[in-house]
């Protein structure tokens, strides 16, 4: 396994050594990433005009298997930023928007947003609503009903929108102006929607505002979020929730970017914004948790060389049970050898200390060759080509029995194919 981390780590120190010196070489190549994606953006806006549709999505899926009859991915302690999702992934996922707009004259418009989704062979709806904009006195704002979330923002290598909302029903506003810049968003929603025959458990209700665009320096904005829910709880109190986020353009570099997270929650109110831990259909009852977390990522594409780093701490205490402790360091480095492809290299290190039990610890590794339409970090389709090594202590084994801890296993290797895509 040392051998394997050496292998891993003179990757990782080769891709930032190559990247240093084609610093100053790769103005061409940011040229034809400006010209295909100007193409793609022409190509999306005449499929549109044709057919009066908007179309967006994500998807993913390949070809996955490992050694040993190891689990093929999710190789992770639990913890909401332990995801490191590059090799470790092991599952296929779509989901498929599609957004009707009509012209009601006067600056009116009315439209309908429709979005199913599947995940490994289990269809269900992330949302569906419809939306009036263009009213006089406020024209950008959107008065919205139906089931929607608000994603604001992912930790893309984690696999994890650390700052959303849920996909319940509800009703709301977004983009209330407010003053010269900042805009608002209003909701009410309640525990139901689609996939889950709007169950009322726990007559759960859930009021959310997101303040936004607001600015703090040069290149800086500032995002502030909120939730407060109440309902009929076994376990803890309703509970809310509070976020910060600060969003930094040309952080210390040009061409580097910053976000910085800070966020807590109480009872049953998720530390996203959503709701956390609601009562089963079946009559289990499910406690709630005082959580906190910090979280700052970091990404960049310098001429041929991209990437994503993450640091994280997040604490919670369950209304029932002890505290526990995730920390989370890792990051992903992407490097164009051509045109239509670039290598790509992916460490994370990770450990849950959950009091009264020895700490658990789990680190995985992943290269990958990658295709791609340019080699800038955010760029897809991308066709990858990868292996990936997962080691943890007797810990995270003796936690994990029933998955990859099973017969006091301590290390797996997983490989496959895979493709990414977003529109």
């Amino acid at each position: 396994m040392r051998l394997k981390h050496l292998r891993c780590t003179a990757a990782v120190a080769l891709l930032l050594g190559t990247g240093s010196v084609a610093w100053a070489d790769d103005m061409a190549a940011a040229n034809n990433a400006a010209t295909d994606a100007a193409a793609n953006a022409a190509l999306t806006q005449k499929i549109k005009d044709v057919i009066g549709l908007d179309f967006f999505g994500y998807a993913r899926g390949g070809y996955y298997d490992a050694a040993s009859n190891a689990q093929v991915g999710q190789y992770q302690l639990g913890g909401d930023l332990q995801h490191y999702r590059l090799g470790n992934e092991g599952d296929n996922y779509a989901e498929f928007g599609m957004r009707k707009k009509i012209d009601l004259g006067g600056g009116l418009q009315w439209g309908i947003t429709y979005q199913p989704k599947i995940y490994n062979g289990t269809s269900g709806t992330a949302q569906i609503y419809s939306e009036l904009s263009g009213l006089e006195f406020d024209p950008g704002m959107k008065l919205w009903a139906g089931q929607r979330y608000h994603r604001i923002q992912d930790v893309h290598i984690l696999d994890n929108w650390v700052m959303q909302d849920g996909d319940n029903y509800g009703a709301g506003a977004d983009d209330i102006q407010l003053g010269r810049l900042a805009k608002l968003n209003l909701s009410l929603s309640t525990q139901g929607n689609s996939d889950n025959q709007n169950n009322q458990s726990n007559a759960a209700r859930r009021f959310n505002f997101q303040l936004h665009d607001l600015p703090t320096n040069a290149g800086g904005k500032l995002t502030i979020t909120g939730a407060v829910l109440n309902g009929n709880f076994a376990i803890g109190p309703a509970g809310s929730a509070f976020g910060l986020l600060h969003n930094q353009e040309h952080f210390i570099l040009p061409g580097m970017n910053n976000a910085l997270f800070l966020q807590t929650s109480s009872g049953h109110a998720g530390i996203t914004g959503e709701f956390y831990n609601l009562d089963t259909p079946d009559g289990s009852a499910l406690a709630g948790a005082t959580q906190s977390r910090i979280v700052d990522t970091v990404d960049w594409q310098f001429g041929k060389l991209g990437g994503q780093a993450v640091v994280g701490y997040q604490t919670i205490t369950p209304s029932n049970a002890v505290t526990g402790k995730d920390l989370s360091l890792g990051g992903r480095l992407s490097y164009g050898l051509a045109r239509n492809t670039k290598l790509l290299a992916e460490v994370g290190l990770t450990s849950r200390d959950v009091a009264g039990t020895a700490t658990q610890q789990l680190n995985k590794e992943t290269l990958a060759l990658a295709f791609a339409p340019n080699t800038d970090f955010w760029n897809r389709p991308e066709f990858r080509i990868y292996a990936s090594w997962f080691n943890w202590n007797s810990a995270a084994a003796l936690a994990n029995m029933s998955t990859f801890g099973v017969n006091n296993a301590t290390s797996a290797t997983t490989f496959g194919m895979q493709m990414e895509a977003w529109w």
